[in-house]
């Protein structure tokens, strides 16, 4: 079961998965050792994923966003697994999910320049037979991170 403090401590984890212990402690009042305890009972319940560090996009040269929506006239067990391989090879696809609604599948594709597309478009459809796949640039980012709320945690 979380507290508060574990809320507080995963939320400032997530705002920055650098800080120190000692400074973490101080934000939420504990000691360091009872920080620490609970930094590593919180990884070992799995409400801690992993640690990662978050790219600058217009340093790393992926400064352009590309959404693709996927129709597929596939969806054994065996397809899905085939689709799932091929977009997985594709460093440049950072996120995929299966929708409901009009579309099956929606691709984050992140590049250097839009006309870069038609390549990744190339990669997937060699390797996987799609129904249809339309795309849209993203003109601007309004809303962007990888923090998610904590109050729901039990």
């Amino acid at each position: 079961m979380l507290d508060d403090r574990d809320r507080r401590i995963l939320d400032l984890l997530q705002a920055d998965a650098g800080i120190s212990v000692s400074e973490l402690a101080e934000r939420v009042s504990l000691s360091v050792s009872a920080c620490s305890r609970r930094i590593q009972r919180l990884e070992e319940s799995g409400y801690v994923a992993r640690r990662i560090v978050v790219l600058d996009r217009e340093k790393m040269g992926v400064p352009t966003t590309v959404f693709a929506l996927i129709k597929t006239a596939h969806h054994s067990d065996e397809w899905i697994e085939s689709f799932r391989k091929a977009i997985s090879s594709v460093p440049e696809i950072v996120e995929a999910h299966r929708l409901t609604g009009n579309h099956d599948y929606i691709l984050k594709i992140v590049l250097p320049r839009v006309e870069h597309y038609d390549v990744i478009y190339k990669q997937i459809v060699r390797k996987i037979e799609l129904f249809d796949v339309s795309a849209s640039i993203s003109m601007e980012i309004l809303k962007s991170g990888t923090a998610i709320p904590v109050g729901y945690a039990g």
